[in-house]
């Protein structure tokens, strides 16, 4: 049986109409005679939504007990035996109840097509599980409910379902997607411009990468060679010149200039791993490419010009931008260059960009060597030729020309000097020119198969022949020893300047330092150790590696720093040149130790800085917030005692009234301040557990007149956990706030379900506070604007959001929408509880919408799914 096909309606953002289109989809394929049925869609009460079920045969619900409620699932079993054509199953990513066939929809939709049927569903962006985490910081929102992107990806079709923002906001202001009491949250909260763009975005992106996917496959399955220029792919060679991030940033520019350009910068090294590169410089061009956006390749290749064509048509690449030569003039006649020969060679479907830069024509430098000595391979080979070269030279020499003359023996002979002094250095030089007049002398110079010889002449050649092998020997090792050297002191110094540079600029932590100085000698363990005095035990100030030495003694490599600091290596013994760089190491990790340990002291004194803030301002409202109700208190008892004034029982009365609202504004005052106190030493420990919201804010208003506020907590919410007692005093003092900024307004203090939290929000229409203020509000003895000095110390939301915090929960503030500010509590909801008089409709946060708003249909076509608000 053939497997079925899966076509999957992406949506950009909540409510772009994804249901909607799939359901326009089954219209269609229904009048094309198409068996098509609904095995789970739902409507919400939405009568659009509804109108558009009405024709499309709807496999009857499963019904399923949980936790003393009923829900509804898909029945995947009757799905199976009617065996439509196609099956329209919304929500892809939806977690099923517990007890069901399988835990998740995904794996339903995957036995409908194993079993030949084909599947229309629904995805949003966001509910991709590769951006779990990228929608979080974007949104503030989690998403509960995700599907892994291989199923997705795995889909036949998938087809875009885009809106615009201002689109969006609209049918959402419209009431197509939520009722009207809903509008302003939900518009001032998830569906901002700035989250639905760059929802939006993400989407596209996606999809964008999905359709090259495709292009790839199709191009491979057809063997296309030839480049389709879909979109801009720039590639960039890198020679590991400082020109390279020239033709990086050229290429950046370029990429700029049409929609959905991508940069890709290659470098291509040879198999023989000679290279003139720059290892530090190719590292700056790789992170300066990546912090454009592209990326960076390494590539093997001995015929650099086919390597960067070959690479370039691999990718599908429209342009190549190549530096122009650092060769010289001269340099010329070894060959035209690579920029020449890949515009030579690129055909007419591949751009090639020369770039002009600073190093042009100023020379392409000589190799770098790559090891500190000769390999063993490279002495392998030099004994092999200045040992057995001449004897095989000699055999041929003997057998085949016997005639050739005493010189010309001598010069092949002195070849195989030069090229056994090239591969092995000094030594075996030195070996091939013994064996090589021994020889000549044996088989060549008269009389043969003796080592006399009659012919002084001879005599002279042959110590000529001795003395310029040992000599070209000699300089070959001189030169190859140079280069050595060369190569040392270049990476000693390109090393040093990372020291520097990094370390200059505080970027480069104490133990990442130690972790470069063990890179760099390939050592097991490092530590930084350090003394009091000479005679103190040495302490370990940082360290990297298992098992780090305790004290210098017991390292393989110690580097005294001072008197009382050492640089302690374990692992193997270096050679005593490694330990010039070792030594610069050495005093650059006691440099960032002491930058540490004074960063520590900064920050200890903005510690005690703060503090002495915090105990002026607690001075200050000592000073006149303690004192106003203390002294309203003292002239109320004094009047009181007053024996010449005979007080009436109603001036009694209101002095006693007066006495009670001093002391209650004090006990509210010491409060917090005793509060804001456990808060900063850490001596709250919550006492949590589940309670319901209706029990717990009706008492917290007791502080405010009883017609200055609105309550509307639904009794179906589910149970949160939280500290009682703390969540009452967040509760009063931010109701508090609220009515003494509103305006004479009722503050409205009202509760809703986000997914796994609850949102108790309190809104007032009060002058509101602006954007930049709205994190300062939340600080110790701060009051925002022209609040009078009898207004309190400002400690009732600080003392608020350290409740919070200290509950896992989180308090916010946000502009109340027509003008105002709203204080948004967020509380963790009980795991497993369900709302108290929840119908059947109301499922628990476990659908594919329910960290965000639902879906409606085509534009002016409202179709949604009931979700709670994000």
């Amino acid at each position: 049986m053939a497997r079925g096909k899966l076509r999957i309606y992406l949506g950009a953002a909540p409510g772009v109409g994804k249901t909607y289109a799939m359901l326009s989809e089954a219209h269609r394929r229904v009048e094309r005679g198409t068996d098509c049925v609904v095995a789970f869609v739902e409507h919400h009460e939405r009568p659009r939504t509804e109108v558009m079920l009405h024709g499309l045969e709807q496999i009857p619900r499963k019904e399923l007990e949980y936790r003393g409620s009923t829900f509804t699932e898909m029945d995947v079993d009757a799905v199976l035996a009617r065996h439509p054509r196609v099956a329209l199953v919304d929500e892809l990513p939806h977690t099923n109840i517990p007890g069901s066939r399988n835990a998740k929809r995904h794996q339903d939709v995957e036995e409908l097509l194993a079993a030949g049927i084909d599947v229309i569903s629904t995805v949003n962006i966001q509910h991709l599980e590769s951006l779990g985490d990228v929608v979080e910081s974007i949104t503030g929102v989690r998403q509960q409910e995700t599907v892994p992107d291989e199923v997705v990806r795995r889909a036949d079709q998938i087809e875009l379902v885009d809106m615009s923002p201002e689109a969006l906001r609209r049918r959402m202001a419209h009431g197509n997607i939520y009722q009207p009491d809903k509008v302003d949250a939900a518009l001032s909260n998830y569906f901002r411009p700035g989250n639905l763009t760059a929802l939006r975005e993400l989407a596209l992106l996606w999809v964008a990468d999905r359709v090259d996917e495709y292009l790839t496959e199709y191009r491979s399955a057809h063997q296309v060679s030839a480049i389709w220029g879909s979109r801009e792919r720039i590639v960039v060679g890198l020679t590991g010149g400082p020109e390279g991030r020239t033709l990086i940033r050229r290429a950046a520019r370029l990429a700029e200039k049409g929609a959905g350009g991508e940069v890709l910068a290659v470098y291509i090294s040879r198999s023989d791993g000679l290279s003139s590169a720059s290892p530090k410089e190719l590292a700056q061009q790789r992170t300066l490419a990546e912090d454009l956006g592209g990326t960076f390749h390494h590539v093997i290749g001995d015929d650099v010009p086919a390597a960067l064509l070959d690479f370039a048509r691999g990718v599908n690449a429209t342009q190549i931008v190549l530096g122009v030569s650092r060769r010289k003039t001269w340099q010329y006649a070894f060959g035209p260059g690579v920029g020449t020969t890949v515009a030579r060679e690129s055909g007419p479907d591949l751009d090639v960009h020369l770039i002009t830069h600073g190093e042009a024509g100023k020379g392409r430098g000589l190799p770098v060597a790559r090891g500190a000595r000769l390999g063993r391979a490279r002495l392998v080979w030099g004994w092999l030729v200045g040992v057995l070269g001449p004897m095989l030279l000699t055999a041929l020499l003997a057998g085949l020309a016997p005639d050739v003359g005493l010189a010309n023996d001598m010069l092949l002979f002195l070849t195989c000097t030069v090229a056994a002094a090239l591969l092995g250095g000094l030594v075996p030089a030195l070996a091939s020119a013994v064996a090589g007049s021994l020889l000549l002398n044996w088989f060549f110079t008269p009389p043969v198969h003796t080592l006399t010889i009659s012919d002084p002449q001879n005599i002279v050649a042959i110590a000529i022949f001795v003395g310029v092998a040992v000599s070209v020997a000699s300089v070959v090792d001189l030169a190859a020893r140079r280069t050595h050297q060369a190569a040392r002191l270049r990476a000693e110094s390109e090393i040093l300047s990372f020291l520097a540079g990094d370390v200059l600029r505080g970027e480069t932590s104490l133990e990442a330092l130690l972790e470069r100085v063990r890179e760099t000698f390939a050592m097991e363990s490092v530590a930084l150790l350090e003394r009091d005095g000479e005679t103190a035990p040495w302490t370990c100030a940082g360290s990297v590696g298992p098992h780090p030495c305790r004290s210098p003694e017991d390292a393989d490599v110690d580097v005294p720093i001072g008197d009382h600091m050492a640089l302690a290596l374990s692992g193997r013994v270096l050679p005593a040149e490694d330990r010039r760089v070792l030594a610069a190491f050495a005093a650059q990790s006691a440099v960032v130790l002491d930058r540490r340990r004074l960063r520590e002291e900064a920050d200890r004194a903005r510690t005690l800085a703060e503090g002495n803030r915090i105990r002026t301002a607690l001075l200050a409202a000592v000073s006149h917030d303690l004192r106003t109700p203390l002294a309203g208190i003292k002239a109320a008892v004094t009047s009181l005692r007053a024996e010449d004034v005979a007080w009436s029982e109603r001036d009694q009365a209101e002095l006693l009234e007066a006495i009670e609202e001093g002391a209650d504004r004090l006990d509210h005052l010491v409060g917090n301040l005793l509060d804001m106190s456990r808060l900063q030493t850490g001596t709250v420990t919550p006492i949590v557990r589940e309670i319901d919201l209706d029990e717990v804010v009706p008492m917290a208003l007791g502080g405010v007149p009883e017609d200055s506020v609105d309550l509307d907590i639904p009794e179906s919410l589910p149970m949160v956990v939280v500290d009682k007692g703390l969540l009452e005093r967040v509760v009063a003092n931010v109701v508090e706030n609220a009515v003494k900024y509103s305006n004479r307004d009722a503050v409205l203090v009202s509760a809703s379900v986000l997914g796994e939290r609850v949102e108790v929000r309190v809104v007032d229409r009060g002058p509101g506070v602006p954007d930049e203020a709205k994190e300062r509000i939340f600080e110790p003895f701060q009051r925002h604007g022209d609040a009078p000095r009898g207004a309190g110390v400002g400690l009732g939301l600080a003392v608020a959001r350290g409740f919070a915090d200290a509950m896992g929960g989180t308090l916010t503030a946000e502009d109340t929408p027509g003008g105002g500010l709203t204080m948004v509590l967020s509380l963790r909801r009980a795991p497993g509880r369900r709302p108290r008089g929840a119908a059947d409709g109301d499922r628990p946060a476990r659908d594919a919408e329910a960290t965000g708003p639902a879906e409606p249909g085509e534009p002016g076509e409202p179709e949604t799914r009931a979700a709670a608000l994000p």
